[in-house]
């Protein structure tokens, strides 16, 4: 059995780690995690929703297996953050290190009430691996990046979503009817403008607001071709905004 499983609820790919006792990560998790995601878009999955089932969503990597050569960061970096479709990350529990790396590829997280999040990796002597550093200086500024990844403390999903690296904290019970709600709603949604608005904020962050305006006109190019922008003009002007039916073409 692997440490994901992965099944469908309508257009959601739901993506639940599964590796015990703490899904604790390692390079043939992450592996498994990226293969996971491509394999929802190539099913025709509309949105990603990625959850745990055991107590912690992630609480780190597993430092027995931990090496020098042990992951390519840049290169499942760039696989998690070109998913063609809205990512959510439903987290509980400890998301700690490489955990909540992953969480902060995603393009939204979702936090429950209890969980405890945090960079924790300076506590072993590292710098995080998988890119924290600079996710949490995009989300939140340098100043609170640094704050996070030099002291190694656990976050409550309330500060941080005040400081901008979450999108909103749900109580336990509710965290998976609302991580699945959004996840619905994203699969609902224009998937080629979705897609688009993924690549301009991706290329805003990597290469400049001027870049971003630059190539605008070339990524906008698929949406403006797509089924779904005619059926959304359509029932703009036949039956009213917010009526649009999308197939994600």
């Amino acid at each position: 059995m692997g440490m994901i499983t992965v099944r469908a609820v309508g257009s959601v790919g739901v993506l639940t780690l599964n590796n015990p006792p703490h899904n604790l990560i390692g390079s043939d998790f992450i592996e498994e995690f990226c293969c996971a995601q491509e394999r929802a878009v190539e099913d025709g999955m509309r949105a990603i929703l990625i959850r745990s089932d055991l107590r912690h969503f992630c609480a780190g990597a597993d430092v027995s297996a931990l090496d020098r050569e042990g992951v390519e960061a840049s290169i499942t970096l760039d696989r998690l953050e070109s998913i063609p479709i809205p990512t959510v990350a439903a987290v509980h529990g400890a998301v700690l290190g490489g955990g909540f790396e992953l969480a902060l590829t995603c393009d939204f997280i979702i936090a429950a009430q209890s969980a405890q999040i945090g960079s924790v990796e300076v506590a072993i002597g590292l710098a995080p691996l998988l890119g924290a550093v600079q996710r949490l200086t995009e989300r939140a500024g340098p100043a609170r990046a640094k704050e996070i990844t030099m002291l190694g403390r656990r976050y409550s999903p309330d500060v941080l979503e005040r400081w901008g690296v979450i999108n909103l904290v749900t109580t336990d019970d509710d965290l998976h009817s609302a991580s699945l709600s959004l996840a619905q709603q994203l699969a609902s949604g224009p998937t080629v403008a979705l897609n688009a608005i993924k690549r301009i904020a991706r290329l805003t962050s990597t290469d400049g607001l001027r870049a971003a305006d630059l190539a605008l006109g070339d990524e906008l190019a698929p949406m403006w071709s797509s089924k779904d922008v005619k059926r959304g003009m359509k029932a703009m002007l036949e039956t009213g905004p917010g009526t649009a039916v999308f197939e994600g073409d």
